[in-house]
């Protein structure tokens, strides 16, 4: 199978390393990753920016690699688009192994997951996979890589909706402390919106984020509990995000005896 994978925390992250080497070991991997770290970019591309592109050689078993300076989206994008060769368009793209979790409300901010989601909007079954904790240890990197490896013929069952793609975050436990697998939704969020205002020592003042741990039920069937259940989570993800069955709803406060025209 021939695989892209991408990131936002940059070609020199462990997580992207240890997913390539584990991946190339059955799989004809491409590799494309900004420069540097792009986390939390969300799904933002390069319009009026030229995007420098230099290829990498022997990086860990890897068909071929490439570094950019764009964003973890424009990856992505311009892989397929230009950078990849019609022979060598991806049967799947992965963006990860981020380092820290992409759960609930916090996906919306996530360049790992924008990743992904480019890959969705271009065609292509696409999964993003992060380590949901605060401790990046190597062995993590290296059970969560595994873990994909063996998640990938299973998917050959699987058809990805249009437009969507798998998030899963994998516990930052050893593995005999992971109990298995829980399909979810998306919590609602992990921290609370709390800033700390400060000030410098020449009177500037700043912020900083500062929120606390929220609490979200453990018996839900949200990824947020699966982690806290020491299970992998596996949540489909789409970014068609018109809600259609309100459109007759607007439509008959708007639009009733041709309101529509009131321009």
């Amino acid at each position: 199978m021939k695989i892209l994978i991408a990131n936002d925390d940059g070609i020199n992250a462990e997580g992207i390393k240890c997913l390539t080497k584990i991946l190339a070991e059955q799989h004809e991997v491409y590799v494309i990753a900004p420069d540097r770290e792009r986390s939390a970019a969300g799904h933002s591309i390069s319009l009026h920016t030229p995007v420098m592109v230099e290829e990498v050689k022997n990086y860990c078993g890897a068909k071929r690699t490439w570094t950019i300076t764009g964003t973890p989206g424009d990856c992505v994008k311009i892989g397929i688009n230009a950078i990849l060769s019609k022979n060598e368009q991806p049967d799947l793209v992965i963006s990860g192994i981020n380092h820290g979790p992409n759960l609930g409300h916090d996906t919306l901010y996530s360049g790992t997951v924008s990743c992904a989601m480019e890959g969705a909007m271009l065609g292509f079954p696409s999964i993003a996979i992060s380590i949901a904790g605060l401790k990046f240890e190597q062995k993590y990197f290296e059970f969560a890589a595994r873990f994909v490896n063996s998640l990938i013929p299973k998917l050959s069952e699987f058809k990805f909706p249009p437009k969507s793609i798998l998030n899963i975050n994998v516990p930052a436990l050893d593995e005999n402390d992971i109990k298995g697998v829980a399909i979810t939704k998306l919590g609602e969020r992990i921290f609370t919106d709390d800033y700390d205002k400060q000030m410098d020592s020449e009177g500037n003042v700043y912020y900083l984020m500062a929120g606390v741990l929220i609490n979200d039920p453990v018996d839900s069937d949200t990824d947020v509990a699966a982690i806290r259940n020491n299970k992998i989570s596996i949540t489909p993800l789409t970014y068609e995000t018109t809600i259609e069955n309100a459109m007759s709803d607007l439509s008959k406060v708007l639009c009733r005896e041709d309101l529509c025209n009131w321009f």
